[in-house]
C-alpha cells in the first residue's frame, strides 16, 4: 500500500540506467509503472544534457529537537568555559542518565542516555544570522532489522567484556605510523590481535604495490552503465580485501557544484540521480567482496579552499533550513532495475543527500563526515545532520567515522553520533615534522576516557560506537580465518626495517586490466563527429599519422614520480591527492596508437611530439598528415598539494599548458584534427569547437591505467557499443554556471552560500550528444495500472533500513525504442514531466511535493501533468499528459 506520495517506475528489464543495447533494425517496449507522484530530472550527456534521472519523494519529515548547536572550541571534560555570544554546555549533574535541553524555541526533552548537558542560543556571523544548524540529541542507538540484529547481538556481546580503555582503543585511530592510513587500536586478550585497517582510496588502494588503477569515479558515472559500475567496485574491493585492509575509504559521491572544484573528478558529477546511482553500485560492488564501503565526504564539501583541516580555516556551506528536512528513504530497488529512494524538496535532499540516502539504503558500512561547517557547525559536530537525519531518519546501522583530523571537539563530536575519530590525533604537523602521538594529541583517547568518567560522554553513547565498529566487522566476515591478514604496510609509513618485513608485496591485480580498459573506452564522451570522422579508418588506408602533444606520451620523470600524482606531467589517467593511487603501469596514447597502427600497417608514416610549445615542428608535421590526434588536459586535485597554481580546485576550465593554441595551431596545418581530452572536469572549448578542422572531439576523463588501450579501442572503433555521456554540462563560458568557487575570504569563517538552491549545472542548460548509431523512439502511452507490483529485486542483504511495501502502482507508461542505424548501439532514455502551470515549477524539471512549513508535511500539486519521453531534453520525441 502506498503509505505516503510518491511515484514508482518499473523498466521491465534488468539492463539498467537505460543503456538499451538495441541491434540493428531492432526494437523493444518498455513499461513504466507510476506510484502517486515523481520528480524527473535531466541529466547530462554529449556537450550539454540528456541520460536519464528520476526523483522519487517520500512521506513527510518529522521534527526532531529544533535548538541552534555549539560552534565554540571543545574544553577539556572538567572545564566547561562560558562563551559570550555562543552556545555552551553546562554540567547538570543531577540528572546523569538524561538530558536537559533548552531553547528559546520550541523543542522537546530528550530520552534517556543522552549527555547530562543543556545546549543555550548561539551566535551566527554578522549578515548570516538565518544560517545556523539546530541540536538534535541523543545519537540514536544501533536497532537494526534482521540481518543486523545477529550482528549486533554479537557485537554487544563482545563490547560486553571490554574495559573501558579497550572501548576508546577501538574507537579511537592509532595514527597514520602504522601498516594503514588509518586503523583502529586491538583487544589481544579477546583473540581481537589485527587493527580495523582503512585505506585510500576512490581508484585503487593508495600507498601500496602490485595494485591496478581504475578508472576515476567521473569516468564510472560517464559509462552510464549499472553493470559497469558494479565490476568496477567488485574488483577494487578485491584489490582491498586480498591486501587485508577491512574499510576501502570510498565512493566519494559529493556533487560538482561548481567546475572547478578539486576532487569532483573522485565523485559521480553533478547529477544527483547519477550520484546515487552511482554510489549504490560502488557499496554493492565493494561490499559483495566482504570489504566494507566508506561513502564520503557528509555533507556539503564541494571545494577545497576552506575546507578546514588541521588548523586551516573551515568555511560554513549555508543551506537553507527547507534543505535540511530530508525524507526517511525507503526500500524500490526493484525499479527500473535500479535503485530508486527519496528526496526531499530540500536542496539537500533533492542534490547532496541523495547519494548518502542510496548508500544507507543498501546498507553501507561507513560514512565519513567532511571538514567543513554545515550552517556554522562543523560536519562531525552537526547532531542534526548524524543524530537527526543519518542516524534517526535514514537509520544507519553502520560508523560514521571522522574525515582525517577533521574532529575539533571530543565531547560534542561523540554526542552528535560520530562514532570513530581517525586517524586519532588533532591535525597534521607541518612536513618537515613528525605528527603528533594520539594519546597525547587527540580529542578522544584518554579525553575520552575521562569524559566516560566524569558522565560528560554517557557510556552508552561509547558503548553504541563500539557496536557499530564491531557489528560491521561481524557482518562482513572479517573476523572469518578466510578473511586475508593484513599483509602490507603504506609506503612512507614505519622504518625501512618494517617495510621490509611487512609488506608481502602481494599481486592483487588479477585481470582487472581488461576492465579498466573496457571502462576507459566506454566513458569516453564524443563531442563533435564531423563527416563521420570517427570511427576513424583502418591504418591501411592512412599514410601519415602524427600525435601531438604531452597528454600523449610518459611522464619523464616516471609514472609515479610525484607525490600522490601531484603534478601533470605526461599523459593525465588519474588527478591528485588521498583519492589517487600508485600506477603499476600506465599505458600513454603514444606508446598504443604506435603499437596498433604500425602492427596494422607498417609502411604508415608516424610520429609523435611531446612538446607543447614547438608550434614549428607540429606545423611542419601536421601539413602533409592525413590525421592529426591532439591531446590535450586539465588536472585538479586535493587542497594539500598546489600543481602549477592550483591549490586543489583549478583556477579556471581552461585547458592546461597552452591547449587552445596547441589545437589551432595543429588545425591551421591540418584539416583533419582530432582533439582527446583528459580532464578532471568541464573545459572551456570556444576558442576551437567550431573549427571545421577539428573534425572529431572526445573527452577521456581520467581512464587509469589502460589509458592509451582504451583510447584505441574508441578511435577505431572496436567497442561493440556504449552509452557514454558527460556526467556534467561543458557552459560556452564560466560564468554561465551558477556556482563558483570561493576563492578568497577575509573571515575567520568563510561563508559559502548555496543561493543557487537546486539550479546547479544541468539545470541551466540543454544540449545534445552524438553517438555512431541512430535510435528512435516511439509509441508512448499512458494508462492506469491495473497490476500488482513485481516481485522485490534484492539488491542486498545487508540493508540498514526494513521499509517494504511501501507503494502501489498507479499509471503505465510504455514506449517503444528501434535501432535505425547502421551499427549496434546503446541508448539512455529519458523520461521527463512538466508540472501544472499553477505549481510554479521549472520546466521539465520535476517537483513532486509541495511543502507544508506550518504541518511540516508535503503535498501534491492538482493539474495537468505531461510526460516526455526523448534521446535529449531538446530532442523530445512523444508526449502524454494526465490529469491527478
Amino acid at each position: 500500500m502506498c503509505h505516503n506520495p510518491r511515484l514508482v517506475i518499473v523498466y521491465k528489464t534488468n539492463h539498467v540506467l537505460f543503456p538499451f543495447l538495441a541491434q540493428k533494425n531492432s526494437s523493444f517496449r518498455l513499461r513504466f509503472h507510476l506510484c502517486s507522484m515523481v520528480r524527473f530530472y535531466r541529466s547530462p550527456r554529449g556537450r550539454g544534457l540528456t541520460g536519464f534521472s528520476v526523483l522519487v519523494i517520500l512521506g513527510a519529515a518529522t521534527a526532531s529537537v529544533e535548538i541552534t548547536n555549539d560552534t565554540f572550541p571543545d574544553p577539556a571534560p572538567n572545564q566547561l568555559p562560558q562563551f559570550p555570544g555562543s552556545a555552551h554546555l553546562t554540567p547538570n549533574r543531577s540528572s546523569p542518565a538524561s538530558a536537559v535541553v533548552s531553547s528559546e524555541g520550541p523543542g522537546t526533552n530528550a530520552t534517556a542516555g543522552a549527555s547530562p548537558f543543556h545546549f543555550q542560543t548561539i551566535s551566527a556571523p554578522p549578515g548570516f544570522e538565518e544560517w545556523t544548524s539546530p541540536v538534535v540529541l541523543p545519537s540514536p542507538a544501533q536497532q537494526g532489522s534482521s540481518p543486523w540484529t545477529d550482528y549486533i547481538e554479537r557485537a554487544k556481546q563482545f563490547v560486553a567484556q571490554l574495559t573501558l580503555e579497550e572501548k576508546v582503543n577501538l574507537t579511537t585511530g592509532a595514527g597514520i605510523q602504522g601498516r594503514c592510513v588509518g586503523e583502529t587500536g586491538t583487544v589481544p586478550r579477546l583473540g581481537f590481535n589485527q587493527p580495523i585497517c582503512l585505506q585510500d582510496g576512490p581508484v585503487g588502494i593508495r600507498f601500496t604495490d602490485f595494485n591496478s588503477v581504475f578508472p576515476a569515479g567521473i569516468n564510472a558515472a560517464a559509462t552510464f552503465d549499472k553493470n559497469l559500475m558494479f565490476k568496477r567496485a567488485q574488483a577494487m574491493g578485491n584489490e582491498f580485501k586480498n591486501k587485508g585492509a577491512h574499510v576501502v575509504l570510498a565512493p566519494m559521491t559529493n556533487l560538482m557544484r561548481a567546475p572547478e572544484a578539486g576532487r569532483s573528478w573522485e565523485g559521480p558529477g553533478a547529477d544527483p540521480y547519477m550520484a546515487g546511482v552511482a554510489t549504490v553500485q560502488a557499496v554493492l560492488g565493494i561490499q559483495s567482496t566482504r570489504a566494507s564501503a566508506c561513502v564520503k565526504h557528509y555533507i556539503a564539501n564541494e571545494q577545497e579552499h576552506f575546507r578546514g583541516g588541521s588548523g586551516g580555516k573551515a568555511s560554513s556551506s549555508n543551506i537553507d533550513d527547507r534543505t535540511l528536512r530530508t525524507l526517511k528513504p525507503c526500500d524500490l530497488s526493484y525499479f527500473l532495475g535500479f535503485s530508486l529512494t527519496l528526496k526531499s524538496l530540500a536542496t539537500t535532499g533533492e542534490l547532496y543527500d541523495w547519494p548518502f540516502a542510496e548508500a544507507i539504503r543498501v546498507g553501507v558500512d561507513y560514512i565519513m563526515c567532511s571538514y567543513n561547517r554545515i550552517n556554522q557547525t562543523h560536519a562531525c559536530e552537526n547532531s542534526k545532520l548524524i543524530n537527526g537525519i543519518v542516524k534517526g531518519e535514514y537509520k544507519f546501522q553502520g560508523v560514521l567515522v571522522t574525515d582525517w583530523a577533521a574532529a575539533v571537539s571530543g565531547v560534542r563530536t561523540a554526542l552528535a553520533g560520530t562514532d570513530m575519530n581517525m586517524p586519532g590525533f588533532t591535525g597534521y604537523g607541518k612536513p618537515s615534522e613528525p605528527n603528533p602521538s594520539t594519546a597525547n594529541s587527540s580529542y578522544w583517547g584518554l579525553k575520552m576516557i575521562e569524559a566516560v568518567n566524569n558522565g560528560t560522554v554517557p557510556i552508552e553513547r561509547l558503548d553504541d560506537m563500539v557496536t557499530r565498529v564491531m557489528s560491521t566487522y561481524y557482518k562482513q566476515g572479517q573476523d572469518r580465518e578466510d578473511y586475508p591478514k593484513l599483509n602490507f604496510i603504506s609506503i612512507g609509513q614505519g622504518t625501512p626495517e618494517e617495510q621490509r618485513r611487512l609488506n608481502q608485496h602481494v599481486n592483487v591485480q588479477a585481470d582487472h586490466h581488461k576492465l579498466i580498459r573496457e571502462i576507459g573506452a566506454a566513458s569516453t564522451v564524443l563531442l563533435k563527429n564531423l563527416n563521420n570522422t570517427l570511427p576513424l579508418k583502418s591504418p591501411k588506408e592512412v599514410r601519415t599519422l602524427v600525435v601531438i602533444g604531452s597528454d600523449a606520451g610518459d611522464n619523464p620523470k616516471g609514472i609515479n614520480s610525484c607525490n600522490d600524482r601531484g603534478c601533470n606531467n605526461g599523459t593525465l589517467a588519474a588527478a591528485w591527492g588521498s583519492g589517487t593511487a600508485n600506477f603499476p603501469y600506465l599505458i600513454a596514447p603514444a606508446t598504443a596508437i604506435q603499437n596498433y597502427v604500425m602492427g596494422v600497417n607498417p609502411t604508415i608514416s608516424y610520429q609523435a611530439i611531446f612538446d607543447d610549445y614547438a608550434y614549428d615542428q607540429i606545423g611542419n608535421a601536421s601539413v602533409p598528415a592525413d590525421l592529426a590526434i591532439v591531446h590535450v588536459s586539465s588536472n585538479s586535485g586535493e587542497g594539500y598539494i598546489t600543481v602549477e597554481g592550483n591549490a586543489g580546485d583549478r583556477n579556471n576550465i581552461s585547458l592546461w599548458h597552452n591547449g587552445d593554441d596547441l589545437i589551432l595551431k595543429t588545425a591551421q596545418a591540418c584539416n583533419n584534427v582530432v582533439v582527446v581530452i583528459h580532464s578532471v572536469g568541464p573545459v572551456d572549448m570556444e576558442a576551437w569547437i567550431d573549427n571545421a578542422n577539428v573534425t572529431a572531439v572526445l573527452m577521456a576523463g581520467l581512464p587509469g591505467q589502460e589509458s592509451g588501450n582504451s583510447e584505441v579501442d574508441i578511435l577505431w572503433g572496436k567497442l561493440r557499443s556504449q552509452s557514454a555521456r558527460l556526467p556534467y554540462t561543458i557552459a560556452k563560458k564560466r560564468s554561465d554556471y551558477p556556482a563558483e568557487v570561493v576563492f578568497n575570504s577575509s573571515m575567520t569563517v568563510p561563508q559559502i552560500n548555496y543561493s543557487e538552491k537546486l539550479r546547479i549545472d544541468y539545470r541551466h542548460f540543454d544540449a545534445y550528444d552524438i553517438e555512431y548509431d541512430s535510435l528512435e523512439i516511439t509509441k508512448l502511452n499512458t494508462s492506469p495500472s491495473q497490476s500488482s507490483p513485481p516481485p522485490q529485486q534484492t539488491l542486498s542483504h545487508k540493508t540498514s533500513t526494513s521499509e517494504s511495501d511501501l507503494y502501489k502502482d498507479l499509471l503505465n507508461l510504455e514506449f517503444q525504442i528501434t535501432n535505425t542505424g547502421p551499427i549496434a548501439g546503446n541508448e539512455v532514455a529519458q523520461l521527463y514531466v512538466a508540472f501544472p502551470s499553477q505549481a510554479s515549477e521549472p520546466p521539465k524539471v520535476l517537483e513532486a511535493l509541495k511543502e507544508d512549513v506550518v504541518t511540516q508535511s508535503w503535498k501534491l500539486p492538482d493539474g495537468k501533468f505531461q510526460f516526455m519521453v526523448g534521446s535529449s531534453s531538446r530532442q523530445i520525441l512523444l508526449k502524454d499528459e494526465l490529469e491527478l
